[in-house]
């Protein structure tokens, strides 16, 4: 079989640093070789390509139109080089950094409080948790794992599930003190309806399990988190429906009331998605371990 096609992988390296820096004094000064040296090795490159790399000026470079495509496709690829031997040495012995993609208001109503025993557990791992909610990108290797909600599929990577979503209906203690207190499924037409606008069906889901007949309900605000539709039924604004573990605090500290006992589980579930490339990290593999115990003792 045939090597790699390749130019020296020195001359590489000093293009790119002569490029970044836009001098050849300065690119042999990080590479600790002469200036003459750093210029020879790139003239070398640009023979060995048969382009020019760089127009020169007296003591001034530029980079040419093919010059800076190369510069930039060299960069990247020695970034990813950089950062795959930093995931390399770092998965030693479980340790390094964890980078964790976490849902904002899943993230700090459930998550974080519980932090504290994958620490004392793992003291040798650093977490690093990044606030995300869009959809895993295929690729993107960003983070080591996050969580996200929907149905399981996520086009290269692994979603492994974490917990389902019990919702009930909770509102403000004066809207039960008011004069259309919740006391039957019919007072709801009374109140405008709070609705997360990324769980736009959620309500319905509600009213076909409860079989109660959604027909003449009055729609409220939408809001984008679910920060956002606790925030204004603590408010008073109107009646919300959130899952039970993100209302246990406020209807423990009397912010909140749930005015009906049913509860439901929801369409979709929480997942530990992870990029393909990942899953088998220590660190990784010790966070899905820790988490999956988390949400059994639920």
């Amino acid at each position: 079989m045939a090597g790699r096609s390749l130019p020296s992988l020195n001359a590489l390296r000093t293009f790119e640093a002569a490029a970044r820096h836009g001098s050849f004094t300065r690119a042999a000064e990080e590479l600790n070789v002469t200036q003459s040296a750093a210029s020879r090795m790139v003239r070398s490159l640009e023979d060995y390509l048969e382009i020019q790399l760089f127009t020169r000026r007296s003591r001034l470079i530029e980079l040419t139109d093919q010059g800076r495509y190369y510069a930039a496709l060299l960069n990247d690829a020695l970034n990813r080089i950089e950062s795959g031997t930093e995931e390399l040495t770092s998965t030693r012995a479980g340790t390094g950094t964890l980078t964790v993609g976490i849902l904002p208001t899943f993230g700090t109503k459930w998550l974080i409080p519980r932090l504290g025993t994958f620490q004392d557990l793992h003291p040798d791992i650093s977490l690093n948790i990044v606030s995300s909610d869009g959809p895993p990108v295929e690729g993107d290797n960003t983070t080591d794992t996050a969580i996200r909600f929907g149905y399981g599929e996520w086009p290269g990577h692994l979603a492994e599930p974490i917990m389902s979503e019990e919702l009930q209906v909770v509102c403000s203690p004066r809207i039960m003190d008011g004069p259309y207190p919740l006391v039957d499924y019919d007072m709801l037409r009374r109140h405008e309806l709070i609705v997360h606008s990324t769980r736009p069906r959620a309500w319905d889901h509600w009213f076909r399990s409860t079989g109660i007949d959604a027909s003449a309900m009055h729609w409220g605000p939408k809001l984008e988190h679910f920060f956002m539709v606790l925030q204004a039924a603590v408010s008073g604004l109107g009646v919300a429906l959130l899952p039970t573990f993100l209302v246990e605090t406020d209807l423990a500290a009397g912010n909140l009331v749930a005015p009906f006992p049913v509860r439901v589980n929801g369409p979709g579930g929480y997942y530990l998605v992870t990029p393909e490339g990942k899953g088998d990290l220590p660190r990784v593999r010790a966070f899905r371990s820790w988490l999956a115990k988390e949400a059994r003792d639920v």
